[in-house]
C-alpha cells in the first residue's frame, strides 16, 4: 500500500473531515422521517433538500479548514481543480434509503492526492456510527453500537454473504455476471448503500458486488474498506479509478478475488 505523501497535513485533514461529518449530522437530522419531497436528476436519481443543505455546509467547512484543496460534490460539482488534493463527497449516499425512513444511508468524506483515496469516512447521522479510514493505519469504528474492526477471513465463495443495494444499479451487460456469483455464494442480501461496506469492515458481510458508481459512491469506501484488511477493486480486480466502468468489488477476504471475478466476468454479455 502506498505511503502517505510526503508533507501530508494528517492532524489537520482528520480535524477537518470530522468536522464537516458533524456538520452533515446536524443538517441532515432534522429531515429524517419528516416528509421530505424528492426532485428527480438528469439520470432519474432523487435528491431532497438534505442533499443539497448538507452539502453546501460540508464544502464550508472543509474549504474553510484547508481552503487550498479542490473540493467535488455529487450536487456542485468541482471547484479547485487544479490541486493534487481533492475531497469527494456524497452528502446522503442512499437517498432512497433517506426518502423511506432507513437509516442505511449514509454521509460520505473522502481526500484524493492525484486520483488515490488517502481517507475515507462513513457516517451514519441516525445511529451515530462513524468509520474512519486513512492510508497506512487501521479503520476506526467510533459508535456506541457494539461492532469491532476487521473483515472476517472466508476462503470459500460458498461460505460467503453477497450484498448489493438493489438490482436496478445492475446494468445489462452485467447482470449474468452478478447471478452467476449469486448463485455461487451462500446467501445474497439486499439494501445497504454506503452502510453495507461499513458492515462489511467489521465482518458481517463477505462481498460487495455493485454497478454504475461514481467516483463520489465509492472513494471514501476505500480507505475504510482497506483498513480493516478487506479490497476494493472492479470487477476484473482492478484499481477504481474515477473513468473506470463503474463496478465496484468489495471484499472482507482479498483471497476471494480470483475466483470472485472469474464469476463475474464469465457470462458478460450473454443472454
Amino acid at each position: 500500500m502506498p505511503a502517505l505523501p510526503a508533507g501530508f497535513p494528517r492532524d489537520a485533514v482528520l480535524e477537518a473531515a470530522m468536522a464537516a461529518a458533524d456538520v452533515a449530522r446536524t443538517v441532515v437530522l432534522p429531515f429524517f422521517r419528516r416528509g421530505v419531497g424528492a426532485d428527480d436528476k438528469h439520470d432519474s436519481s432523487p435528491v431532497t433538500i438534505a442533499d443539497r443543505t448538507a452539502e453546501r455546509a460540508i464544502r464550508a467547512v472543509l474549504s474553510e479548514r484547508l481552503p487550498g484543496f479542490g473540493v467535488m460534490g455529487e450536487e456542485f460539482g468541482l471547484e479547485g481543480g487544479e490541486s493534487p488534493y481533492r475531497w469527494v463527497i456524497d452528502p446522503v449516499d442512499g437517498t432512497r434509503a433517506f426518502l423511506t425512513g432507513r437509516p442505511t444511508f449514509g454521509t460520505l468524506i473522502a481526500l484524493l492526492h492525484e486520483g488515490v483515496p488517502l481517507l475515507g469516512v462513513i457516517d451514519q447521522p441516525v445511529t451515530g456510527e462513524r468509520w474512519i479510514g486513512l492510508r497506512g493505519e487501521p479503520t476506526r469504528f467510533v459508535s456506541t453500537i457494539t461492532g469491532q474492526i476487521g473483515t472476517r477471513r472466508c476462503g470459500d465463495v460458498a461460505r460467503a454473504e453477497l450484498s448489493c443495494t438493489a438490482p436496478e444499479i445492475l446494468d445489462a451487460p452485467h447482470r449474468p455476471g452478478f447471478d452467476a456469483l449469486a448463485g455461487a455464494v451462500k446467501r445474497t442480501s439486499w439494501g445497504g448503500d454506503c452502510y453495507a461496506y461499513g458492515l462489511l469492515a467489521l465482518g458481517q458481510i463477505d462481498i460487495i458486488a455493485e454497478c454504475t458508481m461514481k467516483i463520489w459512491d465509492w472513494a471514501a469506501l476505500v480507505p475504510v474498506v482497506e483498513g480493516a484488511g478487506g479490497s476494493m477493486t472492479d470487477w476484473a480486480g482492478q484499481p477504481l479509478r474515477a473513468d473506470g466502468d463503474g463496478t465496484v468489488l468489495a471484499l472482507g477476504d482479498a483471497g476471494l478475488l480470483s475466483r470472485v471475478s472469474t464469476l463475474l466476468a464469465a457470462p458478460v454479455g450473454a443472454g
